[in-house]
């Protein structure tokens, strides 16, 4: 790194002595942003440029945070939704004290560094979320002020505000234009998230140019529409004061979430570049660079320079961050000290660990209790343990009757009850499951989502995501197959399961019968570092008798042998997963009486099977048996993994029909003769 390449101390500072801290502040962010992404020769430095003095003013001013511990309880949330402006947030961190260096900052977008092209929670301190995908983060920060909500109204006393901050989410245009922001801003309005504070950065500059070639919208009217607060700031995005009187207004308005309208000016200061798209994804340039920071005073060939009075002034924001957090400590004690009841609840909800015999109320299944829908028992050990979790919150969109996940115990979680447990997330899957990954993120309350598993199509972008950030969110998908029966082929998942369990770091079970799907929340409940998806039918399935068949605490491994082979080996194995399990043990029986000698595997969870020693895996799946054949209504896709070349699968790889769910079962071939068939024909 030459001299030139990097001016700091007094050298790199001629000039600027006499300028306005605030202006020497937020113009050290914005060089911030311009340096790096023209090291890294990729990024988005308009917005960052744009956005600096609202960023100074919101984290300098009003937010509350501690650089020295960014997971404080009572920390204000920040949400960069507009997360391809990540200098922006990057350079806020390192300049307030977050454990981010200057050569984090240098090393923008490389390989290994603590600041990836786009916020990733896991990644880097001081990030809550991991953003990019518009509208994320929008859904998240709604999670988030959910979360908040629900505990105060759970855990504050009077006198006593345990609970009491504010998230902050910052969007941009195409934030606005994804459905997901409409989604999220109406379920916010409905609840009246008071401590929910939006800020628009309308730019008017998307990609491909001016957003009138794409939006017309009247932003204001739309979330007032909502029954949101609404501030137009106008062109004032360098006017500290009125943005100042903006946040300042919107927290005061406790009663409704608040969104601010900010018209800036996308790379503001450069004179070829600015309101135009060449300052949205691609860096200035060197000699645009020059004659931006000759625009903004600075001197023109400094690379990353933090000014000391920026550094001294900015860095305050550690000091102020740990008074903030004694402070909150102190009054946690004294909370403790008043309600030691309620305080002991919190600390559990914070720790997030089960309680001792949490799961001791959940059922076991007699023989005699069955047919019954896997969606049905899940609803059954639901309701044995919730109970003893009390700060396990969740709910459907808007087909709990069908789902069964009501929290029989809890009332309705809505602008008035915001202590109940119970989500009506309305017909929103997108915001459903996004918001759940706010609220896993905010802390203290462990969520639930619930649809029919064809609708995971529409949530698909926020489950990708909380499965990258490892969040422990519980899915509830019903209705898993052609079993649902009339409502046919849009309703009818075929390549869901093939899908879903291509996703990395998501558990994906689909339990066989009521046994298994308890011991599915067993292991749901018990995972603290990704998200489960429950797979569960509509239809009514035999409870299992066991008596001669392996326990269903065998999902816990994901796969194990259901009905062993007579003899001392096998002549060929079936595996299943979910309905298709009681059809594979019928098959199993038919053929034994034709003296061949089936193994039954029940294979409710691929990944889980995985994880297994490889000792476990062989014992299950005998290498010395090479004729296996699955067993399952969905697409044939993945299935080669565990039957191998010489298996079969009988599945489905064409849409459903509608009609009643036996006759569905009986044309698609599965039935006991046509596995029976295929398994003579496997031998040969």
């Amino acid at each position: 790194m030459t001299h030139r390449e990097v001016l700091e101390g007094p050298a790199g500072e001629t000039g600027l002595a006499s300028v306005a801290i605030e202006d020497l502040s937020i113009n050290t962010i914005r060089t911030l942003a311009i340096d790096a992404v023209q090291r890294a020769n990729s990024g988005h430095p308009g917005a960052p440029m744009a956005l600096a003095p609202l960023a100074y003013v919101l984290w300098i001013r009003h937010m509350r945070y501690n650089p020295g511990n960014p997971k404080w309880f009572n920390r204000d949330r920040f949400v960069l939704s507009a997360g391809h402006a990540s200098m922006l947030l990057y350079a806020m961190l390192h300049l307030t004290g977050f454990d981010l260096s200057l050569d984090d900052i240098r090393a923008f977008r490389q390989w290994g560094s603590k600041t990836p092209g786009h916020p990733e929670n896991f990644h880097t301190p001081g990030v809550e979320t991991t953003t990019g995908p518009l509208g994320q983060g929008l859904m998240n920060s709604v999670g988030m002020a959910i979360a908040e909500a629900h505990l105060a109204a759970v855990f504050n006393r009077p006198g006593h505000d345990i609970v009491d901050h504010h998230t902050y989410a910052i969007c941009s245009d195409g934030d606005l234009m994804e459905g997901a922001s409409h989604e999220a801003a109406s379920l916010a309005g409905h609840l009246r998230l008071g401590k929910l504070i939006w800020i628009y950065d309308d730019n008017r500059i998307t990609i491909e140019g001016g957003t009138h070639l794409a939006l017309s919208d009247d932003v204001e009217r739309r979330f007032e529409g909502y029954g949101w607060h609404v501030r137009n700031v106008g062109d004032r995005a360098n006017d500290l004061e009125a943005i100042d009187g903006a946040l300042a207004e919107a927290r005061a308005k406790t009663s409704r979430p608040s969104l601010i309208v900010l018209r800036s000016h996308i790379g503001f200061g450069a004179p070829n570049k600015q309101d135009t798209a060449a300052a949205h994804g691609s860096p200035l340039g060197d000699e645009e660079i020059r004659l931006t920071k000759r625009a903004y005073g600075w001197p023109e060939q400094a690379r990353f320079l933090v000014p000391r009075r920026v550094a001294e002034h900015m860095g305050e924001a550690a000091a102020r961050g740990a008074t903030l957090e004694r402070e909150w400590n102190e009054r946690l004690a004294a909370y403790s000290e008043a309600h030691p009841e309620a305080a002991e609840g919190f600390e559990q909800a914070l720790s997030r660990a089960l309680p001792a015999g949490w799961d001791a109320g959940i059922p076991d299944f007699a023989v005699d209790d069955g047919p019954i829908a896997t969606r049905a028992a899940s609803g059954k050990v639901l309701n044995g343990f919730a109970d003893r979790v009390p700060w396990l919150i969740g709910g459907s969109a808007d087909l709990a009757g069908s789902t069964n996940t009501l929290i029989a115990g809890s009332g309705d979680l809505l602008a008035g009850s915001l202590g109940e447990r119970n989500l009506h997330w309305g017909v929103r899957e997108h915001a459903m499951v996004a918001a759940c990954s706010g609220m896993a993120l905010h802390g203290g309350v462990r969520p639930y989502a619930a649809t029919f598993f064809i609708f995971t199509d529409y949530a698909r972008p926020a489950i990708r995501l909380a499965s990258m950030m490892g969040l422990p969110v519980i899915y509830v998908m019903t209705h898993d197959s052609i079993g649902l029966g009339e409502d046919g082929p849009t309703h009818q998942p075929i390549e869901h399961l093939a899908s879903l369990r291509a996703m990395p770091n998501l558990r994906l079970i689909r339990p066989a019968d009521a046994n298994e799907a308890a011991y599915a929340w067993r292991v749901a409940m018990e995972r603290d570092d990704g998200p489960t998806m429950l797979v569960l039918s509509r239809q009514k399935l035999p409870v299992l008798d066991r008596s001669e068949l392996a326990g269903a605490e065998g999902l816990r491994r994901g796969a194990y042998v259901l009905r062993a082979e007579r003899g001392e080996r096998a002549d060929l194995i079936l595996i299943s997963t979910g309905s298709e399990v009681p059809l594979a043990l019928d098959a199993g029986e038919a053929l034994a009486k034709d003296d061949i000698d089936a193994r039954v595997v029940s294979l409710p969870s691929w990944d889980l099977f995985r994880e297994q020693p490889a000792h476990y895996r062989d014992s299950v799946l005998p290498a010395d048996v090479p004729h296996r054949l699955a067993v399952e209504a969905g697409a044939t896709q993945g299935w080669l993994e565990w039957v191998g070349e010489r298996g079969d699968v009988v599945g489905i790889d064409r849409f459903g029909a509608s009609a009643p769910a036996a006759e569905l079962f009986e044309h698609f071939g599965f039935t006991v003769a046509n596995v029976v068939d295929r398994a003579r024909r496997l031998l040969g």
